[in-house]
């Protein structure tokens, strides 16, 4: 017995050491997405505008009309633009992470690397697409005159946050895919639930008490809360013990996502 649990804890310590020893393929894996997401398309990189500027135009008019929100500290649409473009972040990255593998599947059949490097590799896609709309709430705050203050230093923070919720569910769905193909549908599912579940054109505070710790339970609230509050100077304040809930939920779903993609690893290449 004690010669299996040496044995595992090498195996396991040996496997960290590979991920790091192929760091370089993770490199060639995140510039691969990125050529092909922009190389053959029509209008190539505008779509990391369109995409976001579509949902903010739509959602603020949603917000003014239906929802009858007021433009209150600070515009909705500066509102539906960060919760937009945090959404947009982690959807994103989760889609493609849960896709990775099936779409891999003739280089995991071939040779062996660290299965994991090939949904890491997907956000760097997402991360990039986030990067460029950046400049549409940039545009906003131009016009609206809204500059940043000191707290948008702690911006990236929550930007990881979001980028720590994604990579967990998307392990879960990559694993879970290549056993159950039909994971593949529930994924936009979940999306769309996600989407509506999320603060994106409206503000979590609406929920008081019990009912907005439970919300924080989702990880999106409070990479968007933070988001919001980093970049607007605080107008929107930070409700801590949210943050910490959506955090810890971020955390728990990353570790137990690693350890059931551990789990199923070796399967994957008969299996795909």
């Amino acid at each position: 017995m004690e010669e299996l649990i040496i044995s595992a804890q090498t195996e396991e310590k040996n496997y960290w050491r590979d991920l790091w020893g192929y760091r370089e393929l993770l490199y060639f894996l995140a510039w691969k997405d990125i050529l092909v997401r922009y190389k053959q398309t029509t209008v190539g990189i505008a779509w990391a505008f369109l995409r976001p500027a579509v949902t903010i135009a739509i959602f603020t008019i949603i917000s003014y009309k239906v929802a009858g929100a007021s433009p209150g500290a600070v515009p909705t649409v500066l509102l539906v633009s960060a919760g937009t473009l945090v959404w947009s972040l982690f959807a994103t990255a989760f889609a493609d992470a849960g896709n990775s593998l099936v779409g891999n599947s003739s280089l995991i059949s071939k040779i062996y690397f660290p299965r994991l490097l090939v949904p890491a590799s997907t956000l760097a896609v997402s991360f990039v697409d986030f990067t460029i709309s950046l400049a549409i709430l940039a545009v906003l705050m131009v016009w609206y005159q809204y500059v940043p203050d000191i707290r948008l230093l702690a911006m990236p923070l929550f930007v990881l946050l979001a980028l720590t919720a994604s990579l967990g569910a998307g392990l879960w769905m990559a694993a879970l895919t290549v056993k159950y193909r039909d994971f593949r549908f529930i994924a936009p599912f979940i999306v769309q639930i996600g989407f509506f579940a999320s603060p994106i054109f409206y503000r979590s505070d609406k929920f008081h008490g019990v009912e907005r710790l439970i919300y924080s339970l989702n990880p999106i609230v409070g990479a968007i809360d933070g988001f919001r509050w980093a970049v607007f100077r605080g107008a929107i304040p930070l409700y801590w013990p949210g943050l910490v809930i959506s955090a810890a939920t971020s955390i728990f779903l990353l570790m137990t996502a690693i350890l059931y993609f551990r789990r199923t690893e070796k399967s994957f290449a008969d299996m795909i």
